[in-house]
């Protein structure tokens, strides 16, 4: 299992599903009503390295975040 976690003003607790790529957390996710308007604004880490390859393999047990966009001064 892979958890996903949802930071920021995204608002949603995280969940644990069964993936091998990121591409396989991205076609759950778009599943999301919710969730699916932040996927092409957000960064995305495995266990806490930023990632950007769709094809990044996983394995039971990593954490994948998903980084929304953040503004400051």
């Amino acid at each position: 299992m892979i958890k996903v976690e949802f930071l920021g003003p995204i608002g949603k607790a995280p969940v644990e599903i069964e993936a091998k790529t990121l591409a396989d957390v991205s076609a759950k996710l778009k599943e999301d009503e919710t969730i699916a308007p932040w996927l092409g604004k957000c960064a995305v880490a495995v266990n806490d390295t930023m990632v950007k390859e769709l094809d990044f393999a996983l394995k039971s047990g990593d954490r994948v975040s998903i980084l929304p966009p953040v503004c400051g001064g």
